[in-house]
């Protein structure tokens, strides 16, 4: 039975993804959604951006094993970062009228500099992205009872979300 809500979940991910697929012009509409949102609704996509599958399950194990303590970093402090983030770095990026943090890096030095930050986050987020992909090869192995091992959920997985983000691209 889980399996299937697993399922359901996905195929309507999916979908909900291609569909607003047809919608995207650009790469403003891609990342920001041409700004078009209400604050609430931002929030929400941030916030669920930040916290991934990864972080909620790791974080309950976390919390099990060290308590309060354990999760003092992840996800208070994430959640703290985000806000504090959004408070005062977000309105001034926001009147720049730029998508990225390089952009901001090539507004205010040059391209290699922009080039340079852009490599760093993208290093910077192998690991997260890797957890990420576990994460479903795990939650596949489990809600097929083992029928999917975690290798072949792993890259499963990793179809779906290639396959969801690239339609997204146009």
């Amino acid at each position: 039975m889980v399996f299937w809500f697993v399922i359901l979940y996905l195929l309507l991910s999916v979908g909900i993804g291609l569909f607003a697929a047809t919608r995207v012009q650009n790469s403003k509409d891609f990342a920001v959604a041409g700004r078009s949102l209400p604050l609430p609704v931002v929030t929400a996509t941030v916030f669920a951006t930040w916290f991934g599958a990864e972080a909620v399950l790791g974080i309950s194990a976390t919390f099990v094993k060290d308590g309060l303590r354990g999760v003092v970093a992840d996800p208070f402090g994430s959640s703290m970062c985000l806000i504090l983030a959004g408070l005062f770095f977000a309105p001034r990026l926001y009147r720049l009228n730029i998508l990225t943090v390089g952009d901001y890096y090539r507004l205010r030095y040059d391209r290699t500099v922009e080039v340079l930050c852009t490599l760093c986050i993208v290093a910077s987020y192998l690991g997260w992205v890797a957890a990420q992909f576990k994460v479903l090869g795990l939650v596949l192995n489990v809600v097929t009872e083992g029928a999917i091992s975690q290798s072949v959920g792993i890259v499963l997985g990793a179809a779906i979300v290639l396959t969801y983000t690239t339609s997204e691209r146009g």
